[in-house]
């Protein structure tokens, strides 16, 4: 099923239509009370019964509605035009909303690409693109858009690790917008046999199953820990060598190789430690 689109019938004009019929009624029934014409008065009952038909065919559409027309069953077309319409009276109109929905899915537990719990829930914006296959090839079009969201989720959750355990590695939590645009993607093709066009897909929660999140946290801690620890290492090791080369440059001390070593060794530890360095004077030498 494929949606058709039908020019509607003025409804202003319809209504000027229906003005005259009531009138002529009123006219001819006033010559058949005076003449007490048989014809007169038939004529006189088709227009009184085609003045309380022609309203029931009126019909508005509001800005981002339509109205799917069904005559005895069959598909006829689909009015999208705002305004007031007229159509055949037993023309049954269904409306069809056209505005953007919001869908806020519930937090899901899924085991993510490694096996490891994580919560997760998404938020999607979506419209009816087709209202054929939204009315006529779904039994309940908002029902299917709900379920198969969530279906989506867990399985796009499912194809990526939390986080990037390996080098260049796509991971839920450090690539989110290639994760959304797997997920958008996704949708979109489950929800087409629907007539919905997904507009915008993001993540809305994105955490470990509190069973775990304890531990994972440590692992997270202890890698920023190591990553803190390097940096400081490489600046040390580029401080302690801009002080060797300067101190050789203007000639302030010479120092043979051990007391390079002593020396590379006491700044280091001063650099890298994570506390104040406690001074000791030494009053002897070094070789002592």
């Amino acid at each position: 099923m494929v949606e058709r689109l039908v020019k509607p019938i003025n409804g202003w004009l319809m209504l000027l239509v229906e003005i005259v019929v009531v009138v002529a009624a009123g006219l001819v029934t006033a010559a058949a009370i005076d003449t007490e014409s048989g014809p007169a008065t038939v004529i006189a009952g088709l227009l009184w019964l085609t003045a309380l038909v022609l309203p029931v065919g009126f019909y508005i559409v509001t800005p981002n509605t339509a109205k799917v027309l069904v005559f005895f069953g069959r598909y006829r077309g689909t009015v999208r035009e705002d305004g007031l319409h007229w159509t055949n009276p037993m023309m049954l109109r269904r409306r069809v909303s056209l505005r953007i929905n919001t869908f806020d899915s519930d937090t899901l537990k899924v085991n993510d690409a490694v096996g490891n719990p994580v919560e997760i829930a998404s938020v999607i914006n979506w419209q009816v693109a087709d209202t054929a296959k939204a009315v006529f090839d779904m039994e309940d079009y908002e029902s299917f858009v709900h379920i198969q969201t969530e279906a989506a989720v867990r399985h796009v959750a499912s194809e990526y690790p939390y986080d990037d355990y390996e080098e260049g590695q796509l991971s839920l939590r450090a690539n989110s917008d290639e994760v959304t645009a797997t997920l958008q993607q996704e949708l979109q093709e489950r929800l087409r046999a629907a007539g919905v066009t997904v507009l915008d897909t993001r993540l809305r929660r994105l955490a470990y199953a509190p069973e775990i999140a304890q531990e994972m946290l440590r692992r997270q801690q202890a890698s920023a820990v190591v990553a803190a620890r390097q940096l400081i290492v490489e600046g040390a090791v580029g401080m302690v060598e801009t002080a060797l080369d300067m101190l050789a440059e203007k000639d302030v001390v010479e120092l043979d190789e051990e007391r390079k070593a002593a020396m590379v060794s006491n700044l280091l530890v001063v650099l890298c430690s994570d506390r104040g360095a406690q001074p000791v004077v030494n009053s002897g030498s070094l070789y002592q």
